[in-house]
């Protein structure tokens, strides 16, 4: 399934913070860090050397992966016209038929979070409730049951 590429300004800022901080903190130490323990020696049974260079390969494909993930991304704000319907970046509380409670923020896949109650756009249960409004029930199916929720709230967070 291919990922959306809608994201909140906050998760772009996000993203851009990490992709920042690894190529301008991050990659120069562990940069310097093997170059001194280059400088050790024998580089084929010197940890510090063949760990430093493991780190640099996992810095340099998260960056890589960044960069062309920030180009591709769009950041979608909150319209006033999408007011009392679920829709991308909608806060949502929601109540299933036994009474439990759950809110949710349908975000996008490159910043959901289920400790956070962020939940992506493209989940099954993000996507049963689009469009919805409050009162409304959606219903979400998976390979064992299938679970009713109603929609108590709906709010747009504005940060």
């Amino acid at each position: 399934m291919k990922k959306s590429n809608y994201i909140t300004r906050k998760g772009y800022d996000t993203l851009e913070r990490e992709l920042r901080y690894l190529w301008k903190e991050e990659r120069p130490k562990v940069t310097q860090a093997v170059s001194e323990a280059a400088a050790l020696g024998d580089r084929s049974e010197n940890a510090e050397y063949i760990y430093g260079k493991k780190r640099l390969r996992e810095i340099d494909r998260r960056v890589r992966f960044l960069t062309k993930r920030l180009e591709h991304l769009q950041v979608v704000y909150p319209n006033p016209q999408q007011e009392g319907k679920v829709f991308f970046g909608a806060l949502v509380e929601i109540e299933n038929d036994d009474g439990e409670v759950f809110t949710y923020q349908l975000v996008g896949p490159d910043e959901f979070n289920l400790r956070e109650n962020k939940l992506s756009i493209d989940s099954p249960m993000a996507r049963s409730m689009l469009g919805k409004e409050i009162d409304d029930d959606f219903v979400v199916r998976t390979q064992e049951q299938s679970v009713t929720y109603y929609i108590n709230q709906i709010t747009y967070p504005t940060d």
